[in-house]
């Protein structure tokens, strides 16, 4: 699976403890849930392993005083005072990529591009919560331009939140289905399941 200069996270959702051991023995060290009880149980399966953890779902404020320090990246920033959450629970600093729903999907979580630099501003004093770049996803349909589109227009929200946050290196888009248009974007991270488990 050629990836360029992307690191690969595996993601691990429907994928047995076994799978799991295989894709670490062949050297992956990045590993994603979209959920926080099956990150935590996965967390228990795998404890004391040299893994680099990404929660890459939707995280509920009630949950993360349970899930933020166990985790290295959190891959869904949306809200403002979820944020606010993070820094009150978390002990170390959290690296956080801010979801931009470029798509406009009803279905998506994330915020919309035209209010990034807003959110990123509100964002600013928070001494535990990273801003490490921009998260999308796009359409489970689209075709190949469609996906050069919305990964290059992700790859600009990046390079605009860099202005705000030094720190902004990393764009996180791209799974199974369109991560060699995400990569051909600028992408960093990709998050792949099935197409890494077969």
């Amino acid at each position: 699976m050629a990836t360029g200069d992307a690191k690969v996270i595996a993601v691990t959702k429907y994928q047995t403890d076994e799978d799991v051991e295989l894709a670490y023995e062949t050297g992956i060290r990045d590993f994603g849930e979209n959920r926080v009880d099956m990150m935590l149980e996965r967390q228990k399966q795998f404890e004391g392993r040299e893994i680099t953890w990404h929660l890459i779902g939707n995280l509920q404020r009630r949950k993360v005083r349970e899930i933020i320090d166990t985790i290295d990246y959190f891959h869904a920033l949306d809200s403002v005072k979820l944020a606010q959450e993070i820094e009150k629970r978390a002990t170390k600093k959290v690296k956080c990529f801010i979801e931009v729903n470029i798509s406009r999907e009803d279905s998506k979580h994330g915020i919309f591009e035209e209010d990034l630099e807003q959110f990123a501003s509100e964002l600013q004093g928070l001494e535990k919560v990273e801003i490490v770049g921009i998260m999308t996803m796009a359409p489970y349909d689209a075709e190949h331009d469609e996906l050069i589109e919305i990964f290059t227009k992700a790859e600009q929200l990046r390079l605009k939140l860099k202005k705000i946050y030094n720190t902004a290196n990393q764009l996180s888009a791209g799974m199974s289905r369109d991560f060699a248009e995400a990569v051909e974007c600028g992408s960093t991270m990709v998050r792949i399941g099935s197409a890494l488990f077969v």
